[in-house]
Formats: C-alpha cells, structure tokens, sequence
C-alpha cells in the first residue's frame, strides 16, 4: 500500500530471512505457533489510516449512543443472557477489507466488528519480530495514540489485571492448549501473570470460583474471557461445575453479552461511505433484492466466519428458517494490493483493536493485526498451501 515502504521490504526480502523470522518465533514459545504468519507485514499509508479512523469514529458514535443496550438487548439469545453486565465493553475490535472505489482508488469496507479480544498479546510480540528482522521504517508504527511499548502493556494490565493479584485473574478459555491462539495465551501469561484456565477446571462453592494450584484453592476475582457459547456447543456433553449464565461473584473483563451486543447484529445501525449496506434478512418479508449476485448472507450468531454463504440465490433465502437471526450484507471486493516478490498480489484485512476501560466516554485505539488472503475468503480454510498469506501485524504511518 506504501509504495516505497513496499519496494524496500521486497528488495531485501530472503525464504532464509522469513524462516529465521519463523524460526525466532518457535524459539520463544516452543509448539505454540499452530497458524500461519505472513511473510510480511502491511505497510499503511496516513491517508489510508485517516480512512479507517474516520469509518470507526462513526461506529464508536454508535455504540456509546444513549439507546444502544435497548438496540441491542435482542442481540442476545435467549438462554445465553450472562449475569452482572458491566456499563461497556472492555474491548472492540472492527475488521475492513482493502477495496477499490469507483474512482480506481483504495478504501476500506468494514466486514464486521466484535466487542470480544482479539490477540493483543501476540501482535505486541509479533512486531517485536517484524521489527528484529525486516526493515521497518521509523516513521511507521503498530500502535496509536502515542503509546510506547511500556505504555501499551501498562493500559492492557490496568484493563485485564486491574487492582487485582495476577494469581486471581484467569484467561477463560475450553482446552486453552489445543486452542489455534494459544500462543496469545502463553504472551499474556508472560506480560501480566495471567494463565489460562480452562473452564473444566472451575471449582465453585456457592457464588464464589476458584481454581487449583499446587493443591490450593485459588480465588478467582476477574476473568479475561476468551471463550464464547458456540464454544460450548461444540462439546454437547461437556460438564463444568461452572456455567456461563450462574450468578457469581466475579468481574469480566470482556463480559459475554458484548460478543453479542457488538456483532453482526448492529451492522444494519451504521450509515456511512466505509461501511456496506445491510440488512435483516426479516426485513425483506420475502422480497429479495434482484441483484442477489452483489449481497452475502450471515448468521447473526456465529464466528470465525462459519455459516457464511456467499454465492446466494432468492431459494437459499426463502429456506432460511428463522431470517430474524440472518442479514444480507452488501458484498465487499477485495482488492489484491500487497505485491509479493514474484510480482503477484495479495489481499488484505485489517483489524483496529480497541481496549475500553469502565466508565470510560469512548474506547482506545490501541494496535492492530493483518490477515493476507490468496482465497475466495479470509481464513486458514481458503488459503491452505499458499504463500503470503496468514497472520501479520500492519506499520501505519506516522
């Protein structure tokens, strides 16, 4: 996207260099990388940047509107409902895909959003590599808001940590070492002391958890959640002491009811240049738009882009069960833009993470990740046996 930034990385890009890069990565953290991380990082010119901060000052208005819990409390299924909601979302993260307007030039489309974690931990280390072996230019920076290094890891302690002992906040995950991201896991242990407990573990007496430690019970205060109810679900005969709805005495730090207040479910709010057309499926009452070939359908309640359905036809719809939980989303081209070494280009996703304290007016931009696709899609599915593709972290300008 930086063209000059672009040219320098790909002169002096080797397979030796990236697999030294990889090879630093596997060191650290032995067994943990278990997704692919991209050759190279996304180098963000500011217009573009101004672009993508223009499209989520128009989200956060949204969101911290008087009236977005009414908007939004059928966001959450039924029998999903978490007790003790805090006042916001402690994080956001709002994904766009690299486009092309009408007028030939380069723009961002939003592709969802979340008020669920995103990998903090690992993109803080991941830039730490980008920055060790490739260069990356001075006046280029994963983070905003003037935050240092220091500074960033200081704002997400205060958020996961808060007042309370490390021992006594826990990474909520189900199997958190056969997890994909388990190496995020594994970097927040390291910055702040909080390890990841998977919820089998979860010992509780009344309103109060614990989990065991050298055969000691150890009181959980606040739990930073990594975990979601389709989680759950993939495992019907699960049995936890622990269940997401009991009423217990703890603080979230990313409470469930976000991931669905903050979702798919609010894309049809947002009115704006950077942001597609969208629509509940329910609202159509059986009369579809003509030209289907330009719209996506989604599940409300789903992730990782599951259920899906691009190539759409007037029957599909019409088949959809119950289109209240649907919307039909204008679709989104994405513009390969990342030129690789070999001439051929990449497409390209681009994630804002947000940290949001308590009480807090509005959200902090704090860093991003990168996804690079050679796929009909952005994920591991769509680009298996590619190069260029996967995980990366993006340097916007100054």
């Amino acid at each position: 996207m930086h063209k000059a930034s672009r040219q320098n990385f790909n002169a002096q890009f080797s397979s030796d260099t990236y697999q030294q890069f990889l090879a630093s990565i596997h060191h650290e953290y032995p067994q943990q990388l278990d997704f692919r991380v991209a050759e190279t990082p996304v180098f963000v010119p500011k217009s573009f940047k101004n672009q993508l901060l223009d499209a989520c000052e128009h989200i956060i208005s949204v969101l911290t509107s008087t009236d977005f819990k009414e908007k939004t409390n059928k966001a959450i299924p039924n029998g999903q409902n978490v007790p003790r909601e805090n006042q916001n979302s402690s994080f956001l993260a709002i994904d766009f895909a690299i486009c092309e307007n009408e007028k030939g030039e380069l723009e961002p489309q939003l592709i969802e959003l979340q008020g669920f974690p995103s990998l903090f931990a690992f993109q803080y280390f991941l830039s730490k590599q980008f920055q060790k072996k490739y260069p990356i230019p001075d006046n280029f920076d994963f983070l905003f808001n003037d935050l240092t290094r220091p500074k960033y890891v200081e704002f997400l302690r205060n958020l996961i940590v808060g007042e309370e002992k490390p021992e006594n906040v826990i990474l909520l995950e189900i199997y958190p070492e056969t997890q994909k991201t388990r190496i995020d896991f594994k970097v927040t242990e390291e910055l702040f002391g909080v390890k990841s407990i998977c919820i089998t573990k979860i010992i509780k007496k009344g309103k109060l958890l614990f989990y065991e430690e050298l055969g000691e019970l150890v009181p959980i205060k606040r739990i930073y959640n990594r975990l979601i109810f389709d989680d759950l679900a993939n495992y019907p005969e699960l049995e936890t002491a622990f269940n997401f709805t009991d009423n217990v005495d703890v603080e979230w730090v990313g409470h469930p009811n976000w991931f669905f207040r903050i979702s798919k479910y609010i894309l049809p709010l947002f009115k704006h240049q950077y942001i597609p057309e969208s629509h509940y499926l329910s609202d159509f009452q059986g009369n579809f738009p003509k030209d289907l070939e330009n719209y996506v359908l989604k599940p409300l309640f789903s992730f990782a882009g599951s259920g899906v359905k691009i190539n759409i036809t007037e029957t599909d719809l019409q088949e959809v069960e119950n289109p209240a939980e649907y919307i039909l989303q204008r679709k989104v081209n994405y513009l390969p833009v990342i030129e690789t070494t070999d001439g051929s280009k990449v497409k390209a996703e681009i994630r804002l993470l947000y940290g949001w304290e308590q009480g807090a007016p509005k959200p902090t931009l704090l860093t991003n990740l990168a996804r690079l696709s050679r796929g009909e899609m952005i994920g591991v599915r769509f680009n298996k046996d590619f190069d260029w593709v996967g995980g990366t972290v993006c340097f916007m300008e100054k």
